[in-house]
Parts: structure tokens; sequence; C-alpha cells
């Protein structure tokens, strides 16, 4: 290694079993575009076993940097094995931000580092800001209504913050201009306080939301289990996709799989019809590049209606009927 990392910005680029998460490359694409504006420099931190057929597929998306950890114990993802190695390289080089995916590994390994690192996190945001003095804002919708807050970390380094899959555009590729640094990696088997005995893949737990190009939503206000099969016929009549918000899934309706929002999904659906949907924020982040969006709910003062094209003002459980007779009814040769 001739020299260290000279990246200001660092994007931890998640992976299983070398299969790259898409969230790592998006927030790529928003850390250079951020970067360009005070002339950081972005780099890629990669973590795990025989790592070498990732680098070349990961190079081309622009960084400046690509830190590779390439160790036999780091295969299998273990929080402390990784927060170790990730530790000793962030008090090496010293960067200034540190970003990761909100998914089940970042907000597992993210919040530990920051512990361990004594600095803050900004957990599930929804956009990033770079002052011209090199303060990093992590923006989070208010916890009520929809008012988006700013989260800075001005006295402590690294700058760290978990962002929402599916937010940010994916990069295009480029001519890769990146150089490679192996980071030292000293682990021991004790360093590993468990190992995996088995991994069983739940094949059926994709809802197929990300690739709707219809999604039917449905809230707090649809009631009831019974009541839950109105919106899985509508999006089904639709060719679509059924989603929901945390509370329909905290009553048990709907799988957390199906979860749109914050600390759920992110959705792009050409349609997509929110039904007993209250429209706060925590719920509409996760829908972007909507072409049509329509809102149910009897209170005319709703949040929903605030981002929809068409309202519809009424009980569900006598319109949502309606369409989906009118959809099942519908010939396009008439």
């Amino acid at each position: 290694m001739s020299k260290g990392a000279e990246s200001n910005i660092w994007v931890f680029l998640e992976q299983r079993e070398n299969r790259l998460a898409d969230v790592g490359l998006e927030l790529l694409g928003k850390s250079l575009r951020l970067g360009a504006e005070i002339n950081w420099k972005v780099g890629g931190l990669l973590v795990g076993q025989d790592l070498n057929p990732m680098i070349d597929r990961i190079l081309p998306y622009g960084l400046d940097e690509l830190l590779v950890a390439d160790h036999p114990l780091l295969g299998t993802y273990c929080n402390e094995t990784y927060a170790k190695v990730i530790e000793s390289a962030v008090r090496k080089f010293h960067p200034e931000a540190l970003l990761f995916g909100a998914t089940a590994m970042g907000t597992d390994l993210a919040p530990r580092l920051a512990a361990r690192l004594r600095t803050g996190l900004s957990a599930h945001c929804i956009d990033l800001a770079l002052t011209e003095q090199g303060d990093l804002a992590g923006v989070v919708p208010w916890p009520e209504g929809n008012l988006m807050g700013h989260i800075y970390c001005p006295r402590a380094r690294p700058q760290m913050a978990t962002v929402i899959p599916g937010i940010f555009e994916m990069p295009e590729k480029m001519q890769a201009k990146g150089r490679v640094i192996q980071i030292p990696v000293e682990l021991e088997e004790k360093d590993r306080p468990y190992r995996i005995v088995e991994t069983n893949r739940d094949e059926n737990r994709s809802t197929g939301l990300e690739a709707a190009e219809v999604v039917v939503a449905g809230g707090w206000g649809i009631g009831s289990q019974e009541d839950w099969r109105l919106i899985e016929e509508l999006a089904a009549a639709l060719n679509g996709a059924a989603g929901a918000t945390r509370p329909a899934v905290d009553e048990g309706w709907a799988d957390e799989a199906e979860m749109i929002g914050q600390s759920g999904r992110t959705v792009s659906p050409r349609l997509y019809i929110g039904v007993g949907v209250s429209g706060h924020m925590h719920h509409m982040v996760g829908v972007k590049g909507t072409e049509l969006a329509v809102g149910i709910n009897q209170d005319p003062g709703a949040a929903i209606f605030e981002h929809c094209d068409i309202g519809l003002v009424g009980d569900f459980r006598k319109i949502v009927p309606e369409l989906i007779k009118a959809i099942k009814s519908y010939s396009p040769e008439k």
C-alpha cells in the first residue's frame, strides 16, 4: 500500500455471498454528487472473503478509492468482527463521513460502530445534504405530520448515517478511476463470539413490491383482518402487489415484508392506491416516482390527499368492492 486512504466519505458496500446490495451503489451515487459540491473524495468499503471478483464490478461506478478487507473470518457476517475491522480502518484513515444502508445488516452494524467510535448516527434517513463546511445532514421525517428534520453531528467524526434502500437512484457506470486499498485485517477465531451452524433462506419472502407497476397499500383505517382481504383482492384484480403501513403490520393483517415506508420498502409503481392510509411521511417516503396516485379515506382532511392525484372520500368498504367489480368487468375491446 503506497499511501493511506484519502477519501472523505466512505460508503459501506454491503454484500452477502458476493452478492452486492443495491443500496451501497445508491449511496455511492449520492455521495459522488455531494462530494463534487465541496471537492470531497468518495471511497467504498468492502468487507468479506474472496472479494477479488467483486472489485472489478464496483470500480466502474466512479468512486475514488475502494477499501477492501478480505479475510476468512469475514466470510460470514458477524457484527463483532466487522465492527472491529471497520473501527480500526476509521481510526487509521479518519474519514469525515461513513454511510450505511438501513438494511438488517446496516442497522445492526452502524450503531455498534458509532458507539465504538463515540460519534453520532442519523438513522433511517430519506435524504442527505452536505454544507460547504463539511457538515453532513441526515434528513428524516418528523414523528408526526409531514415535516422533515435535519440531524447534524457537529462535534464528532466520522459523521454517520443509515439510509433507506431505494431512496436514491442507481449511478451510471463510467470509466474506472479508483485505486484499491487493502485494509490489514488482524482477526483470530476468538474475535468471533459465535459461528453460523446453518443458513436457511426463505425464498418466498419476496412480495414483488419493488418491481410492481401497481401497488395497493392498506393502513390502520382498514380496521380488521377480514376487511384486509379487499386490499389483496384489489391488488390481484390490477395484477399488482399489496403493501401496508406499519400499523397494519403491527396488527398482523400484513406481513412485515409488505411494509412500505421509512422502516420498510421503497416502491416506484406507475399506479399507487392508498386505502385507509393516513398519508404521513413515515409511509409516503417509501413511495416515489409514481405516475398516478389515488387515495381512499373517509376523512376529507387526511394527509394522504396531499400526495394524491385523485382522492376518493368515503367508506372503502363500499368503494373498493365497486372498483374490483368494474376492473373485472372491463374489456379493452369494448
